[in-house]
């Protein structure tokens, strides 16, 4: 799972990133970026940090709480390749809720890769 540290809490922390960052849409996901300041990494941050938006259009409670659990660990899979002054927030768009979690898994790296954040999308691990 996504450890603590590596998640965005406050919603300050989320308009920030949606407002200042640059994004870039899949079929099931918009990925929204930004670096933060040098000021802003406090000693308590040792990472980049994670975001999720699941909306109501995604579909039902249960529906949106496991496309969030998929995309969480998806995030800590792909925590060791980004920056650690980098803060994203995923945005799930309903075709999510049918989307396996190897496709997530790719629209994510292909999203960060197209935000020039990452090497090359890959699979999930086999």
């Amino acid at each position: 799972m996504l450890p603590e540290p590596n998640r965005l809490h406050r919603a300050r922390d989320f308009t920030v990133v949606m407002r200042r960052g640059r994004r870039m849409g899949r079929s099931d996901l918009v990925v929204h970026a930004v670096a933060r300041h040098e000021q802003d990494i406090a000693s308590t941050v040792h990472g980049p940090r994670f975001g999720l938006i699941v909306s109501k259009a995604v579909g039902p409670a249960v529906t949106r709480h496991r496309v969030a659990r998929r995309l969480r660990h998806i995030c800590a899979e792909v925590i060791d390749g980004l920056a650690v002054n980098i803060d994203v927030v995923i945005r799930a768009l309903p075709g999510a809720a049918h989307a396996s979690s190897a496709d997530l898994h790719v629209q994510l790296r292909s999203g960060l890769k197209k935000l020039g954040l990452l090497e090359a999308p890959k699979g999930p691990p086999s």
